[in-house]
């Protein structure tokens, strides 16, 4: 039960609704043993008219009437406060529910690039969805039923008590070993409810990962392959779900088996206490039948309170996992930060935690504001590490970053991400709009600036071409466009954003070279007063950057100007020999 504290916070919180639920729930319990009582009383008046045949019919009838119109009205109120306490309580877990999937959420935000690394999506969905669900069903019914057991208990036992201490005695006999059956399975219910959850897990990241990757498999026709370790992965997950069930399924006849006894005891000796004459009237043990009957969905419901708790235990220890751990990139300055956009890097190192591979070594360069850097070498010389170490999404091993002079980590981090425009390498477009894609830079942005922007990005012609225009929209991840259109859509969200850093990643490698100079003339137009970084494979991006920074492993080995670079023997001037000679035979 550790793993469920938690969650009081949250019980605390919803305090009022929560002490608000159990008064209801004391109140309905007490109009339910009204029942009892008046059919005692019934069967009373039958004796004693069956005793004394003076007293008048009327009386008799009269007096059955009234208990009859009495046990209807507490029933209905009864059911009334039932109704209230599962409006209080019930309700009470759905905001808990809420609250927790956006606690779980904000974590997923705020954790580092590091732990996505580490993680499947997959894994991290089944958490948000399928293990909130099991902590949501603890916070309500179990509690529900728990409290409800709880205090019907409590109140049946101390009505029986105050008929028959003794009757009361024999008729709880049992209840020592339901709870050690319950004690027994609630252990062994936890095991296998774990392994089970984890189980769910695969299954999830195994799909996603399949749904993502559909081209490629029917690309290679691995359908049949896939299928096969699907129904394997779906095969071990069932056994591990049968291996629950059939525990599970074990509390029912247990707990009515139980149930039964005590009823064959109240029946057996309040027959015997009858014949000795303990008991004076038949309808006591009327009365007590009634009395267990009403304790047997409360038992009953131990044992399927039991199996939620457990399963709630294993769902919240996954998620207390994550959720305890502490984000690698905080924000260190609450206070505002206002961003220019001049950058420097000061003897740079970053090695990556999970490969740890050093991908920048000991590097260091300056861009000034309304500058633009190019950034050229081959894959994995440390391009797109050097953007990434700008927008914080890691912080850097070795050396300083500084934005306007000041340490990076210094700064807001929500002003300094905000101060930014980023075009990744992997163009990732939502499944909405185009028109809403493009309006993620700046949620608040007029259609003209839309339509502004994807002019800009040379893309508007290709959107107009759509039957649904900017309202097109898209697949999963952009499938429905190219890879040029995605890349360039992309482009418009960056610059609709009119942010003072503006950062592409190598975001033209999918369009040709007529449409990549078009969209280049408008950026150095948009890109007059903003620091720019340009990441590229092709000359021709980088050639009219105000810097040019060649890495290789890590290091520079060549700054300067395109004219200075191509008249200097290197990487520069041979990979602009190279594309020039390949553009002439185009």
């Amino acid at each position: 039960m550790k793993e469920l504290l938690y969650l009081n916070k949250y019980f605390v919180k919803y305090k009022y609704r929560f002490l608000l639920g159990i008064l209801f729930t004391i109140i309905a319990q007490i109009f339910m043993l009204f029942t009892p009582k008046l059919i005692s009383k019934s069967f009373k008046v039958i004796e004693s008219f069956s005793k004394d045949k003076t007293i008048a019919t009327s009386v008799i009838r009269q007096e059955l009437t009234s208990n009859i119109l009495l046990i209807i009205a507490t029933t209905i109120i009864a059911g009334f406060l039932t109704f209230l306490m599962r409006q209080t309580l019930i309700v009470m877990s759905r905001h808990i529910e809420f609250d927790l999937k956006n606690e779980v959420f904000r974590q997923y935000e705020n954790l580092s690039q590091n732990f996505y690394k580490k993680n499947r999506t997959g894994d991290l969905m089944n958490r948000i969805s399928e293990d909130v669900s099991k902590v949501r069903m603890y916070v309500g019914p179990a509690v529900m039923y728990t409290i409800n057991t709880i205090i019907r208990f409590t109140i049946v036992i101390m009505y029986m008590y105050n008929v028959s201490p003794r009757l009361t005695l024999y008729t709880i006999l049992p209840l020592p070993l339901l709870s050690y059956g319950i004690f027994k399975l609630s252990s062994e219910i936890n095991k296998r409810s774990t392994i089970f959850q984890q189980y769910l897990s695969k299954v999830s990241s195994f799909t996603q990962e399949i749904f993502s990757g559909i081209r490629v498999i029917k690309a290679y026709s691995l359908e049949d392959q896939h299928q096969n370790n699907m129904v394997n992965l779906a095969n071990e997950s069932k056994q591990k779900s049968l291996n629950l069930a059939k525990v599970q399924s074990l509390f029912g006849p247990l707990m009515l088996a139980l149930i039964g006894i005590s009823n064959l005891v109240v029946i057996y000796f309040g027959g015997l206490m009858y014949i000795d004459g303990t008991i004076k009237s038949i309808g006591t043990i009327a009365e007590f039948i009634l009395y267990v009957n009403m304790l047997t969905w409360p038992v009953a419901s131990l044992g399927w309170v039991s199996s939620m708790v457990q399963e709630a235990e294993a769902s919240q220890k996954r998620l207390n996992e994550f959720l305890k751990i502490e984000p690698e990139i905080t924000n260190k300055n609450p206070e505002k930060s206002i961003i220019n956009g001049s950058i420097s890097f000061e003897n740079v190192s970053y090695t990556y935690e999970d490969t740890n591979i050093k991908a920048i070594k000991n590097i260091s360069f300056t861009v000034k504001k309304g500058e633009t850097l190019a950034i050229l070498g081959k894959t994995g010389s440390g391009k797109s590490t050097v953007l990434s170490l700008i927008s914080r999404m890691y912080d850097v091993t070795e050396g300083k970053v500084t934005i306007d002079n000041k340490e990076i980590s210094s700064l807001n981090l929500f002003d300094l991400r905000n101060s930014i425009g980023i075009v990744p390498q992997d163009a990732f477009l939502f499944s909405d709009s185009i028109k809403n894609n493009i309006k993620f830079g700046k949620e608040d942005a007029s259609m003209d600036e839309v339509i502004a922007a994807a002019k800009n990005s040379v893309v508007h012609d290709n959107i107009i071409g759509f039957n649904k225009q900017y309202d097109t929209v898209l697949g999963e991840r952009g499938i429905t466009l190219s890879g040029g259109q995605k890349q360039r859509v992309s482009i418009a969200r960056a610059i609709i954003k009119n942010p003072p850093i503006l950062l592409f990643d190598d975001c033209l490698s999918a369009v040709d070279t007529e449409t990549e100079e078009a969209i280049l003339n408008n950026l150095n137009e948009i890109c007059k007063d903003k620091t720019t970084i340009i990441v590229s494979h092709r000359v021709s991006s980088a050639k009219n950057a105000d810097k040019i920074m060649i890495l290789e492993d890590g290091k520079i080995i060549q700054q300067g100007s395109h004219n200075q670079l191509i008249n200097e023997e290197g990487y520069y001037a041979s990979l602009y020999l190279k594309q020039l000679s390949e553009k002439e035979l185009l």
